[in-house]
């Protein structure tokens, strides 16, 4: 049997074996529901949000989270080193809010100008924040996310009533141009399939953890259980290994779909989602050039070859290929659905942003491996370092 015979039938193995949990995970995964009732005592939700050159976008985040219906609510913005007006919006934003009848949340605002040696800003950014709470729960979220009105309500009677003590939301991602888009859920799609997010639901300890920066709630006995955002200084993906330490802890965790709720542009171009993702793509390899090189074959063989086979090989393998490619479109188009409520429709676009995802996984890799580092957010952080955090936190 040829090399691309096997390649073939090994591949509509795999992708009937997907289909099959994807299908399946429908009773693992839902929409977070509404609200019936708050308890007669809620507690009180801590709101941190981190932002560095968020100018663009900080204020209509935190003033969607000042209108909502909770009655019990604080947030802490922490402006972290940011050089553009930042900080200026956020003090402005503060006075307009104590100043506004009918606004009952208070808004605090921290002002961060030097970051210790062993932190990455956004982590240590978000410990300040925690530092200067007083909630029962903490919201983990970013510095340009749209919430609907009842987000935290929903969230806070949600985990209550499931007895939950960490719930993660997923948001819609919108994107401008069927390109981008194209590649932003691509993203979010070959993520799915590699983490498996709905297991997340399941009670063993053994499954694996989620956690996504949108929108991560947590009970703050449980965060203060798995040693804060300390315990991941180093982490480019801190909001997945959040998750990941809560639930290998054995806290209660759900996943489940925002996509009413929350919305959020990832970024406003297809240059700047290239070069935002191939910062911290290699920490999703654990900074192992082994793991990174089976992960861009698995790119390679898994959802471009079937694409080629389809159209070049006029035998049985060509029909294989072409189901597997089936199985591909059907399965984006259902996870779209299932996440944000999208139709999916730029799946034709398929083979273009698997080799644009790529594309940015070598270069995250070589870019890594030629600074010695990783530049995020205008810091330097050298590759031994990350590596070492790492190391310690596999321990």
């Amino acid at each position: 049997m040829s090399i691309l015979s096997l390649i073939a039938l090994v591949g509509l193995l795999y992708w009937l074996y997907v289909t099959r949990e994807v299908f399946q995970s429908k009773h693992l995964f839902g929409t977070l529901p509404k609200a019936e009732c708050l308890p007669d005592k809620p507690p009180l939700v801590s709101v941190i949000i981190a932002a560095k050159e968020e100018e663009g976008s900080i204020q209509d985040t935190v003033r969607h989270l000042l209108s909502q219906n909770y009655p019990r609510l604080e947030i802490i913005a922490v402006n972290d080193r940011s050089m553009d007006r930042t900080g200026i919006k956020l003090d402005e934003l503060r006075k307009w809010s104590e100043g506004t009848s009918g606004i009952a949340t208070p808004l605090r605002i921290i002002h961060i100008t030097q970051l210790p040696q062993g932190w990455l800003g956004k982590n240590h950014a978000l410990y300040q924040g925690y530092l200067q709470a007083r909630g029962q729960y903490l919201l983990f979220t970013d510095a340009d996310i749209t919430f609907a009105p009842d987000t935290i309500a929903d969230s806070i009677a949600y985990m209550q009533k499931e007895d939950v003590q960490h719930l993660t939301l997923t948001p819609t991602m919108t994107a401008r141009g069927p390109l981008l888009r194209g590649f932003v859920h691509f993203f979010l799609f070959a993520f799915a399939l590699f983490v498996r997010p709905w297991r997340a639901n399941l009670e063993s300890a053994r499954e694996p953890g989620i956690g996504i920066g949108a929108f991560n709630l947590v009970k703050r006995t449980a965060y203060e259980a798995v040693g804060t955002h300390r315990a991941i200084a180093l982490r480019p993906d801190d909001d997945l290994q959040l998750g990941i330490a809560l639930k290998r802890a054995g806290f209660r965790q759900r996943l489940l779909s925002g996509k009413h709720l929350l919305r959020v542009e990832w970024y406003p171009s297809l240059r700047e989602a290239i070069r935002g993702l191939e910062k911290n793509l290699f920490s999703g390899f654990r900074y192992s050039y082994l793991i990174a090189l089976v992960a861009c074959l698995g790119q390679l063989v898994g959802f471009l070859l079937p694409w080629l086979g389809m159209l070049l090989l006029w035998d049985w393998r060509g029909a294989v290929f072409a189901v597997n490619v089936i199985l591909q479109i059907w399965l984006y188009r259902r996870l779209m659905q299932q996440l944000m409520s999208r139709r999916g429709d730029e799946a034709y676009l398929l083979p273009v942003s698997a080799a644009l995802m790529l594309y940015t996984m070598v270069r995250s890799v070589w870019l890594t491996w030629r600074q010695g580092g990783i530049y995020w957010r205008g810091t330097f952080y050298a590759l031994r370092d990350l590596k070492e955090a790492h190391a310690k936190r596999t321990k």
